[in-house]
């Protein structure tokens, strides 16, 4: 089977791209002048293309008496002498079931009285032999107007060729849309990945590997939710549109209700409306949804990304930890099973159970300092080019941390117990106070998952909101104390679980791709001059 093309660089454009367009407008006219309409119909019980190949083992060869002979298991291995075996059997040929196919032109070949074409649907790719002697005048004469990337169907005979390829030998042939543009030149790719992420309906349809990755992140979520339901949580769907954007110290987007006179947040967390939800009596909630962050762009962030928030009432952090483990293991399964997964030059080995470290056993590690010596972290902060003027000590810490320790973290590696100062959704640890119940799951330097044992006292809670809301700027994300969350703890929050997964850099770990656009479908670019 040939291999897809791949987009040709789209900032500069083939010589003659009018001259071609012109040729296929032609062409476009000429299909309709047989009869056919070139933006195509209704085209039922087509089979995919992978379903067909996977009926290769129902070729046989008739004989001319009338006689089935079964095909040996290696006739289309390369090494077996197709030719011979036929001749060998007598007179007749080979036989195969009536398939029915669609998909797009990716190759083809015309030898004058025959063609060849390659077809492929978001399955596979087969080859379809044309015959003018087979199809008949009207569809020989349909077929001299096809085009790379146009969309056919074909009506055909499942066969091997002489050279062993299986292929739909065609009988009737369906024109459904013609492709204006012409695809992208086969040798070269896009050499722009801005491009090829703008125009991912061109690296969809022709770059190799692409559709896969897609189809996979779709395996991923649908593994996740699975998951989830399978442990008793239960989706929902929380307002996109926030009065107060809560959840997390980062900077919204910033919107207007024209009949209400209200400022509005495309939400930054998922998790305030979450725990109402828990405080109602719905004790395994989730949300997997997009949220909303007016902040930079790079290979680890796009302003809008999807999150997993889950909460589950009676757990704490170490539940969300086994239940963090799961889902992304089972998500593994959902795709091929392979626990040693690629990454770049590197294999990360998701072998369960994951390792497990303190933030203080790993910031002595690596940084090669108590993280309990205020003056000794305060120059390494300083030595790094770190502000520390007028800064709490654990804020230090952290920039430290994020500094020297993450970037070291290969993973998978679950960082517990992180400074409770710097936690203000967190429970504090019974053992020790300046602790907080919190975990960060990293992965060749990326944090991927990060969860609290939930703080569930009111007071506290808006103890810690006034004291993070403190120095301050009026147009800070959380600036605004959220009287209502503060009420609806009031009524009494059960002690509970709560884990917060990056979905797009999930993905980004499991199949393999440097930068976030890879797997976000229509990242957010500048627009086109």
């Amino acid at each position: 089977m040939s291999q897809s093309p791949s987009p040709r660089d789209a900032s500069t454009p083939p010589a003659d791209s009018s001259g071609h367009e012109a040729s296929r407008r032609a062409k476009l006219q000429r299909i309709i002048e047989l009869g056919h309409d070139p933006w195509g119909s209704r085209f039922d019980n087509r089979s995919l293309i992978r379903d067909i190949r996977a009926r290769a083992g129902e070729v046989y060869f008739q004989t001319e008496d009338g006689r089935r002979v079964e095909l040996p298991a290696d006739f289309s291995a390369e090494s077996f002498d197709r030719k011979g075996w036929k001749t060998a059997q007598g007179k007749g040929d080979l036989a195969g079931p009536k398939v029915r196919a669609a998909g797009r032109i990716m190759l083809q070949r015309d030898t004058g009285k025959l063609r060849f074409v390659n077809i492929q649907d978001w399955t596979g790719e087969i080859q379809l032999f044309i015959g003018k002697n087979q199809v008949g005048e009207e569809n020989w004469a349909l077929a001299q107007q096809f085009d790379l990337g146009d969309l056919v169907g074909v009506d055909g005979e499942l066969r091997y060729t002489n050279t062993g390829e299986l292929t739909i030998f065609a009988e009737r042939l369906h024109f459904h849309a013609k492709s204006i543009e012409p695809p992208p030149d086969k040798w070269h790719g896009i050499a722009d990945i801005e491009l090829r992420q703008r125009m991912r309906y061109v690296d969809l349809a022709y770059s190799e590997g692409v559709r896969e990755r897609f189809l996979n992140r779709t395996k991923i979520v649908q593994s996740i939710r699975a998951t989830l339901g399978g442990e008793g949580y239960v989706e929902i769907e929380g307002p996109t549109l926030h009065a107060i954007a809560g959840g997390a110290a980062a900077r919204p987007f910033i919107t207007h209700h024209n009949a209400l006179d209200l400022q509005l947040y495309l939400r930054i967390a998922l998790e305030l409306h979450l725990k109402r939800l828990m405080v109602g009596g719905m004790e395994r909630v989730y949300e997997l949804g997009r949220v909303y962050r007016n902040e930079g762009i790079s290979p680890r962030h796009n302003p809008e990304f999807t999150m997993l928030e889950a909460y589950q009432a009676y757990g704490d952090y170490g539940t969300m930890m086994d239940l963090t483990e799961k889902l992304i293991c089972d998500a593994i399964r959902a795709i091929d099973g392979n626990f040693q997964r690629p990454w770049g030059e590197k294999t990360i080995d998701f072998t369960p159970p994951f390792k497990r470290a303190t933030y203080d056993e790993l910031f002595a590690e690596h940084v090669g300092v108590d993280p309990y010596d205020t003056e000794a972290v305060k120059r390494v902060a300083d030595g790094i080019g770190f502000e520390t003027r007028n800064k709490h000590p654990d804020v230090i810490k952290s920039e430290v941390f994020e500094e020297k320790v993450e970037d070291a973290l290969a993973g998978p590696i679950f960082v517990l117990d992180y400074p409770a100062t710097i936690c203000p959704l967190t429970k504090r640890s019974q053992k020790n106070p300046a602790v907080a119940e919190r975990f960060e799951l990293f992965v060749q330097g990326m944090e991927v998952a990060n969860a609290y044992t939930e703080l569930n006292d009111p007071d506290l809670q808006e103890q810690l909101f006034r004291t993070q809301l403190e120095g301050q700027a009026e147009e800070d994300s959380m600036a605004k104390m959220d009287s209502d969350f503060i009420r609806a703890l009031r009524h009494a929050m059960p002690p509970a679980g709560g884990l917060g997964i990056g979905i797009d850099r999930l993905v980004m770990l499991l199949t393999n791709s440097p930068s976030i656009r890879d797997v976000i479908l229509f990242p957010l670019f500048r627009p086109e001059a």
